[in-house]
């Protein structure tokens, strides 16, 4: 094996555009995998980071983090994948060993082996690209928005070669995060009344996740009317102009409040209304990643009424678990991917999907290599 060279969208610090240049990606080292992307998603959370609102701890970045592409060549003391699979990158890496992860709470692991990995670090320490012999560093471990990439085995996911890679590719983050923040965060249940506040990439895959779990009412909240029209083809019951009176239009839907509400803007201002418009008893999930050192301030005799605020840290998925069973959603039908891309572009024309973000009538850009 030797180093391959790669085009990649680099960010050197904030506030600054990022720009495709070339870097050198370094051979697998022990229990890693080197991959040739085939798409990759651009994400909201990659115009944070450019915006300076997420944090990273380590510049420069190779941005994407929603990737899936064919296994290249893989490192020492990995026997599960081989070059030649299709995999999905993920984000999270459980450690299997912290007290979280022992007690079978492994979406829950806040191990340093994660907080490395997710900060771009391979298990010595470093990083596994190079651009002009200095280190940059893969975006939540992984830098997706590059022809290569070299990631921890655990974040290679392997899937069936007859899916689309094109469209798996958002599994890594949009629709994993959505489906968990339903299934394994607010736990929904059959029949309940659902509220979506965002129906940008990650709020279509919570639409369509609570639809799947059964929901009687789903309310989208958006102020661009094609999102709107997006989420009723994702399986919403009712929609909501977000400028207008968000709370009055799901009190006539559902006077008692809704059982769930889902945050997925990452505003906190939204968050503390969105607990308004639960009932009691009820659930507001923050799904949406706020900006840095921002708070919530709420009335706290909300609280009072048995209504729960819970967090999202990426749907509480545990990787292969929760790609499996997006899988076995999408093959029966349950899971629409294809609709969720509005546009399809090569690498060079990335800057058009990041101008898209927030403002499309469609869930993702997808860059194919």
């Amino acid at each position: 094996m030797a180093v391959i060279k790669s085009r990649a969208l680099v960010l050197d610090k904030p506030h600054e555009d990022p720009v495709v240049t070339e870097i050198d990606v370094l051979e697998p080292g022990p229990g890693e995998v080197r991959i040739k992307m085939a798409a990759s998603g651009v994400c909201g959370t990659d115009g944070h980071a450019v915006e300076g609102t997420h944090p990273m701890r380590n510049l420069p970045v190779v941005l994407g983090h929603e990737g899936a592409g064919v296994v290249e060549s893989v490192g020492e003391g990995v026997v599960a994948l081989r070059p030649g699979d299709h995999v999905v990158c993920a984000l999270a890496v459980p450690c299997g060993a912290c007290r979280q992860c022992v007690r079978g709470l492994a979406a829950h692991c806040n191990s340093p082996q994660r907080a490395q990995a997710m900060a771009g670090l391979a298990a010595d320490g470093t990083s596994r690209l190079r651009r002009d012999g200095a280190p940059v560093y893969p975006f939540f471990g992984v830098g997706t928005l590059s022809e290569y990439t070299t990631v921890r085995r655990e974040q290679a996911v392997r899937i069936d070669q007859d899916l689309p890679l094109d469209q798996f590719c958002l599994a890594g983050c949009g629709v994993i995060t959505g489906v968990g923040a339903v299934l394994n965060v607010a736990q929904v249940q059959p029949g309940d009344t659902v509220a979506v506040i965002g129906c940008g990439g990650v709020g279509a895959n919570v639409i369509q996740a609570s639809r799947i779990a059964g929901a009687a009412k789903i309310i989208a909240v958006d102020p661009l009317p094609a999102k709107l029209e997006l989420a009723r083809g994702f399986g919403a019951t009712h929609t909501v102009d977000a400028r207008s009176d968000v709370a009055a239009a799901i009190a006539e839907v559902e006077p008692d409040g809704a059982d769930v509400v889902f945050e997925v803007v990452g505003r906190p201002e939204l968050t503390a209304a969105a607990i308004g418009m639960t009932r009691v008893g009820g659930t507001c999930v923050m799904v949406g990643i706020p900006p840095v050192g921002s708070t919530v301030s709420v009335d706290a005799l909300r609280f009072t009424a048995n209504r729960r605020l819970l967090g999202c840290r990426g749907g509480a998925v545990v990787p292969a678990r929760d790609l499996q069973r997006i899988v076995d959603f999408y093959r029966s039908g349950q899971l629409r991917l294809a609709d969720l891309v509005g546009l399809r572009l090569p690498l060079d024309e990335v800057g058009k999907a990041f101008a898209e973000l927030g403002a499309s009538s469609f869930a993702r850009s997808v860059v194919t290599f």
